[in-house]
This record gives structure tokens, C-alpha cells and sequence, in this order.
């Protein structure tokens, strides 16, 4: 049976949306509040782009949420669990940011312009909200917001190429999560090396909501000669490279998780001097220990194809764990997920199986992360 989206107004499009369209989006999904494409009809073409060439994504649903105002290094600094004292102005950082109980709400990359300027680029969850919230009940002088800024990625090994023929040789010097403000033709950009895949990559940050199929338009032509073409932040590449999705691989309202338990304990400073959300619980949580971990998982049978929801672990008649997601590897030609496994089951054990549905269970065995 076909399903289809319906695209109404209370789910926003991103500036790129009616250029996605003229170039065959065939499904969409959504993504703090607004639609992001899913495929455009051929994801084994879009997967080997993505491993072998460049593709070109529309991910204006990777919202910003803009802080300003003699406290925002403050508010940033309060809101994560990694210690940002020696960021600097044009550096991006990946921060896990918790709730009070140390449990993951969402895990973004901060961009920060200057002491009184940083951007939070967020998984999906209203993180404004919760940085307003936090900002008030503080009484810290900040205004937070969301900008006109809506991210277009390039990703794949000949993104570089694409990247210094639009802007110049100067991207050559841009360092991982580094980023510039810009223009290209007039078009106001903030461009990062950063990207949600492994294989490299720019975001462009479009600064006027109104030119986004300018800037589209421009990146398809600058792309044309390296075979560019539209795709989707790919889960086949993310599965193999071990990626953290957060909303996949944990979330809050679904299954929460915290920060150690998914193998970011490494962005817990608990040493820090200065306090921070959730810094107790965490405490707590390393002293006690996890009781489950985030691991790979080789799933045998025929191609999947991916699943609609998180899927039971189970070793005999117990439930041990949660797949998160399994597909299918291309390039390890077999299927393979993520999943949160109880700390009483070793990586050894061979009993383990994952229910796809009421009659399709399939043996599963652990593997380290990344798969590649």
C-alpha cells in the first residue's frame, strides 16, 4: 500500500523546498517542524554518490537556534556537558546537551562568532524553547532565537572540488567544524566544513531565506562538472560509520538514553569548575555505572530495508535491548543496526535475535562500532 505526506501549513518548507521538487524529490519526512526530503527515487544511486562522487542535500530543517547578548557564553556554557572554555571565534563544536535528569535532549554542533554571538545547529527537538527557558529562570541578558539561516549540505570525496570552485582556494584552509561568514554572488552564507556523514563535506548556512533556489541553482552548476546531484542525509553510510542520530538512536519522549551509555562519556566534564545542566545526575551516573551500552549489530537474513520504530533485542524470552535502526550494507553486504544493549549480556553471546515483526525474528550478533 502507498502512503503519501500532506503538505499543509502547519509543517514548514525550507527555501530549497520548490528546488527539490523540479529536481524529483519522491518523499519527504519531517524534521523540527519543517519537511526535509527523504530520496529522490533512486537511493542506491544517492548512496553511491554520496561514497564515490558529491551530493547536494537540502537540510534547511536543521534548524539554528541563535544566542545573543552579554550572557551567551554563559547560556551556551550552562547548557551543555563539554567544557568550551577554549573555543574560539569561528570554531564549531559538537555538545551533547542534557536535561536535568542527564538524559540526552539533543546533540548539536555550536558555532561560535564572537563572545556575544553562537549558534546551536540541533538535531529535531524545540531546543529554543528549552534555552529560553533555561535563559529566563536564570535572569541571564540573552535574546534566543531562530535566525534566517537554513543549511544546504555537500558531501562525498569531490565535495572539496565543488566547495573551491564556488567560494575559492580558501576552503582548502577551513579545519573540521570550522566555519566563515561569506557571500557567493551577493548570496549572504556561513560556510562550515561539517556535514552528517563520514565522507566529507561542506554545510552552506543561507543567511536570506529568499534565495534559496539562487543558491541551489548555483551549487548544481558549480557541481555539474563532479556529476553532482540531490540526495538526503543517507542512513545506509550513518549506520556504517556509527554516527549517533539522535531521535533514532535515542530520544527523550521514545527511549531516553544518557550521554555515557551511548559512548559520549568523553563530552561529560564533570570536572569542569563551573556548574552545568545535569552535571548531579551525570555524577551519579558515573559513580553507579551504566547498565546498557551502545552497540553494532550484524542481523542475518535477506536485505532490510530499514524499520518504522524501535525494535525488540531479545535473548530467549527476554528483551535485553533496543535496535534502533538496521538496513542493509552495500558495502558490508549484509545488514547491520545500532542498538542499546544490557551491560548483563556479553559481546560474545551467539543466543541473541531481533524481532522485525509478529513472525520475522532474525539472529543478531555484536559488533564494534564503526562497521567501517
Amino acid at each position: 500500500m502507498a502512503f503519501q505526506i500532506h503538505i499543509g501549513p502547519n509543517i514548514r518548507k525550507s527555501p530549497y523546498f520548490d528546488a527539490t521538487v523540479a529536481d524529483g524529490v519522491r518523499s519527504f519526512s519531517v524534521y523540527n517542524h519543517m519537511y526535509i526530503p527523504g530520496n529522490f527515487g533512486d537511493p542506491e544511486a544517492e548512496y553511491r554518490r554520496l561514497l564515490e562522487g558529491v551530493a547536494m542535500w537540502d537540510v534547511g530543517a536543521q534548524r539554528q537556534v541563535e544566542i545573543v547578548g552579554p550572557d551567551a557564553g554563559r547560556l551556551v556554557s550552562y547548557l551543555t556537558t563539554r567544557d568550551l572554555s577554549g573555543t574560539r571565534a569561528g570554531q564549531g563544536r559538537y555538545v551533547p546537551l542534557c536535561n536535568h535528569d542527564g538524559i540526552l535532549i539533543n546533540d548539536p554542533v555550536l558555532l561560535k562568532f564572537d563572545e556575544m554571538r553562537y549558534w546551536l545547529s540541533i538535531a529535531d527537538s524545540d531546543i529554543a524553547l528549552w534555552a529560553d527557558g533555561i535563559a529566563r529562570e536564570l535572569g541571564l541578558d540573552v535574546r534566543v532565537f531562530e535566525p534566517d539561516a537554513a543549511p544546504m549540505a555537500i558531501q562525498g570525496p569531490k565535495a572539496a572540488q565543488v566547495a573551491r570552485d564556488l567560494f575559492g582556494a580558501w576552503v582548502d584552509d577551513l579545519r573540521y567544524f570550522w566555519f566563515r561568514e561569506t557571500e557567493l554572488a551577493g548570496i549572504p552564507l556561513v560556510v562550515a566544513r561539517s556535514g552528517w556523514s563520514k565522507q566529507g563535506g561542506f554545510e552552506l548556512y543561507l543567511l536570506d531565506g529568499s534565495r534559496g533556489g539562487e543558491l541551489w541553482d548555483r551549487v548544481k552548476r558549480a557541481g555539474s562538472r563532479y556529476d553532482i546531484g540531490p540526495g538526503a542525509p543517507n542512513d545506509q553510510e550513518r549506520l556504517e560509520s556509527g554516527l549517533l542520530s539522535y531521535g533514532a538512536d535515542a530520544r527523550y519522549q521514545q527511549y531516553p538514553a544518557n550521554p555515557f551509555e551511548l559512548g559520549l562519556g568523553g563530552m561529560v566534564h564533570l570536572d569542569r569548575p563551573d556548574a552545568f545542566v545535569g552535571r548531579d545526575a551525570l555524577r551519579a551516573i558515573r559513580d553507579t555505572g551504566i547498565k546498557r551500552r551502545r552497540v553494532g549489530l550484524f542481523v542475518e537474513g535477506e536485505a532490510v530495508s530499514g524499520n518504522g520504530h524501535p525494535l525488540d533485542l531479545v535473548l530467549g524470552t527476554d528483551v535485553v535491548g533496543t535496535v534502533c535502526e538496521v538496513g542493509y550494507s552495500p558495502r558490508l553486504e549484509r545488514n547491520i543496526a545500532v542498538a542499546l544493549l544490557s551491560n548483563d549480556v556479553v559481546d560474545g553471546e551467539t543466543g541473541l535475535s531481533v524481532r522485525l515483526d509478529a513472525t520475522d525474528r532474525r539472529r543478531a550478533t555484536v559488533a564494534g562500532l564503526p562497521f567501517l
